[in-house]
């Protein structure tokens, strides 16, 4: 089966879309700008307005590839709400990670999302396996991944250091 790349999804209340330019603004307002959004990942592409600006235009750049998977989650026409994507491919198996900003969080949204991404990822690009991992201590995530479908595959104790924290970190793992 042949990549397709980011293809446009739908789902009861979100559209995964591409990115666009003018999304980095609201991703440093609702992400960069916000400690607790990379609390448990240290990652934070969205830092500054510029910082965001080149994220976004390196996600806008890599959909020639037919393996990447860069998606904002748009709400109420184009307000970004969150962000998901898959990458690292390698040998049918690529891993997902996503992010809602706090104000949409707590509605189900990641989780709609997610399970759309899976779907599309294992029947539509071939993709035998997708993998996560999350901090121990980050229970919405974990719910999301287990209301997903995900199945916990490993435990790595203080395997991930975010900032000056060290987490246990859990991976899972979903096969269709």
């Amino acid at each position: 089966m042949d990549p397709h790349g980011t293809a446009e999804l739908r789902t009861e209340n979100l559209v995964l879309r591409r990115y666009h330019p003018d999304d980095a603004e609201q991703l440093y307002k609702y992400f960069g700008s916000d400690p607790d959004m990379y609390k448990y990942s240290g990652w934070n592409p969205y830092a500054t307005p510029e910082m965001a600006l080149e994220t976004v235009q390196h996600f806008i750049g890599s959909y020639e590839d037919g393996h990447s998977y860069s998606w904002v989650m748009a709400v109420r026409g184009d307000t970004v709400a969150g962000t998901i994507g898959a990458y690292d491919y390698e040998d049918g198996q690529i891993e997902v990670g996503f992010s809602v900003a706090k104000e949409w969080q707590g509605r189900g949204l990641a989780t709609e999302a997610l399970k759309k991404v899976l779907e599309h990822l294992t029947e539509n690009e071939g993709i035998s396996c997708v993998t996560a991992w999350c901090a121990a201590e980050n229970t919405a995530s974990k719910k999301v991944l287990e209301k997903s479908g995900m199945k916990i595959i490993q435990s790595e104790k203080g395997g991930l250091k975010a900032g000056d924290n060290i987490y246990d970190k859990l991976i899972y793992e979903y096969r269709k």
